[in-house]
């Protein structure tokens, strides 16, 4: 899952020799074992300018997106920056090359901060990619909520273009992240059926329910949309399935995301380096695990190293929701995966 300008190429790369391009590829022993996502996080959102036309000011527009305005020593550590619209053009070419490529990870954090300027090159332990934090102290300075919510919009924008799911990142902002979801999908919600109504429509009389806004012809594999009933996708301005990773937020804000009216597929997904991370988060945990509904429940290391550390949270977090919901092991396994059968492909 990309989240910054330097390791965009690296998930193509990855994704060209490993990527799953049709939903069959996922047979044991295949080398397709990737689902590539591509996006810019929050974390990295000042980086870009919305607009058009020439580059703007480079200190007018960090002073413009970041608070409280930085200081010209601070301005000078950070990269020039670069136009949101050329990113999603990019972006847009990325996903076509991968038929079954999400957009991610993308969305809004009020409680990150940004790293301390560099007193020197930074040293890079274990691989890590450049442009991360790489072990500086973090600095005062946050990006402002507005121009995060822009960045996010037009990424969810290009999701409902080419008809992909989206997994985005929530963090302190679950209120403002709700509204960005809300405003993309005004004027598309579903009809609500009426009991009333249903109960016309099961003795015989006519049908009420709306077909075409509760079909989601989900992406096809080469960016054109799956054909169901001879009708192929048609391009939204929200994506047609959301993923909200280590949804941290109340039983009350995952409720809100559940409205039969809402068009696109919402699914949360839990982790224990964040959902098990403090007591706070942990004293919640099982309400908000009851709370998701069982066709919508996904697991993640939220990790950004594979191996035997994100097997192992893998398989705690499994085990807890297991524990939480009353499953066995084996049937919570099968459950999940259906899930993200259901989250991946549509």
């Amino acid at each position: 899952m990309a989240t910054r300008a330097q390791d965009q190429d690296l998930v193509a790369s990855v994704a060209a020799t490993h990527g799953i391009r049709i939903r069959e590829a996922t047979q044991a022993g295949s080398p397709e074992k990737i689902i590539p996502a591509f996006g810019w996080h929050p974390w990295f959102s000042h980086q870009l300018y919305d607009g058009s036309g020439d580059p703007p000011d480079k200190s007018k527009h960090y002073e413009s997106v970041l608070t409280p305005p930085p200081d010209a020593e601070f301005i000078k550590s950070l990269p020039d920056p670069r136009p949101l619209s050329e990113f999603i053009s990019q972006t847009r070419q990325r996903l076509l090359n991968e038929p079954l490529a999400m957009v991610g990870e993308v969305g809004v954090d009020k409680a990150f901060r940004l790293p301390s300027a560099r007193e020197a090159p930074p040293v890079l332990n274990d691989g890590l990619t450049p442009g991360g934090r790489e072990g500086r102290t973090l600095s005062p300075y946050h990006v402002k909520m507005p121009h995060q919510v822009i960045v996010l919009k037009e990424q969810l924008r290009l999701a409902g273009e080419i008809g992909r799911p989206a997994s985005v990142h929530g963090v302190q902002a679950h209120g403002v992240l709700y509204d960005a979801l809300a405003s993309l999908w005004k004027g598309h919600e579903k009809e609500v059926i009426s009991k009333r109504k249903m109960r016309l429509a099961a003795e015989g009389a006519e049908d009420f329910s709306s077909s075409d806004e509760e079909e989601d012809y989900g992406d096809d594999g080469h960016g054109q949309g799956r054909q169901r009933a001879g009708r192929p996708y048609t391009a939204k301005p929200f994506p047609p399935r959301v993923c909200l990773h280590s949804f941290s937020g109340p039983p009350q804000m995952l409720s809100q995301y559940l409205h039969p009216a809402i068009p696109a597929d919402v699914f949360f997904s839990f982790s224990t380096c964040v959902n098990l991370s403090t007591p706070g988060l942990e004293s919640k945990f099982a309400e908000v695990v009851r709370a998701c509904p069982d066709d919508k429940l996904l697991i993640e290391s939220d990790l950004h190293t594979a191996g035997e550390e994100m097997d192992y949270q893998l398989e705690m977090i499994g085990r807890r929701v297991c524990e939480v919901k009353g499953w066995t092991l084996e049937e919570g396994l099968e459950r999940i995966r259906r899930n993200y059968d259901k989250f991946i492909f549509g």
